[in-house]
């Protein structure tokens, strides 16, 4: 796909971040962590692949904002534009030695999602698309699966951890999910999550807590790849809220009244 100018930005930005984590990740007994708080790491590397990320977008874009992980959000001269970056998603994964974790990269415009980019360097696979220009991943188009029934699905969700206060709503989530579908997969990277979801290797994905970094590449790429992505409070907001439901559209009405029933 033959992508604009801000989506080649973003995907050269990303390819060169994950150039440089996973060198890291090859090195990943000797990085130096610090913690950020219970449960949640942050390495030297994940601070350094944001560090490198929001130069190339403002040099490339100095008028927009920036809303990352590690650091405090920048004002942009255009107040209708924003770049909003996890530089290391799956950071616990990288930190344990795990291939699973990618680089996300979305633009925002007046308060919608119009660009994604999420990057698997370990893989090789680059998510990405634009409103309007479908999804991609790689040089080939992706569509959601199109399974109809619950119990051939597989699901996707974040399992609460050290104490946060949404661990019994997952726990009813699961006893309604598991007995109606093929399985539950907690992989511990949402941003892959979602582009799962929009390649069809997952039928849907719901979590709560999230960031808007977390989840601002994975809404759009998800929707330009035929999926139907709500908040699970239906009178909510995705990125204000951080909580969503997500599903290819003949399962998306089952697969939500399951999980709103909480």
């Amino acid at each position: 796909m033959a992508g604009s100018a801000n989506l080649n930005v973003m995907m050269k930005t990303a390819r060169k971040a994950g150039r440089g984590l996973l060198k890291d990740f090859g090195e990943v007994e000797n990085l130096q962590v610090s913690t950020k708080g219970p449960g949640d790491f942050v390495s030297r590397a994940d601070k350094a692949a944001e560090a490198m990320i929001m130069e190339e977008l403002m040099h490339a874009r100095p008028s927009y904002g920036f809303l990352g992980e590690e650091g405090k959000e920048i004002e942009g001269e255009d107040p209708t534009r924003r770049w909003i970056v996890d530089p290391l998603d799956g950071t616990t994964n990288f930190l344990h030695g795990l291939p699973h974790w990618a680089v996300s990269i979305a633009l925002e415009h007046k308060g919608q999602i119009v660009a994604g980019v999420i990057y698997d360097p370990v893989k090789d696979e680059m998510f990405y698309a634009e409103k309007g220009g479908g999804a991609w991943m790689n040089e080939s188009r992706m569509r959601v699966s199109g399974r109809h029934r619950m119990i051939e699905s597989i699901f996707a969700t974040g399992l609460p951890f050290a104490g946060r206060a949404d661990l019994p709503e997952t726990i009813q989530d699961l006893a309604r999910i598991l007995p109606a579908c093929a399985g539950v997969r907690r992989f511990g990277a949402a941003a892959l999550d979602l582009a799962y979801v929009a390649a069809g290797r997952y039928e849907g994905f719901w979590e709560r807590g999230l960031n808007a970094w977390d989840i601002a590449a994975g809404i759009i790429i998800v929707r330009e790849a035929g999926g139907i992505l709500e908040p699970i409070n239906p009178e909510g907001d995705v990125i204000a809220d951080g909580q969503l439901i997500c599903a290819n559209e003949p399962i998306f009405e089952t697969f939500a009244k399951v999980i709103r029933k909480a």
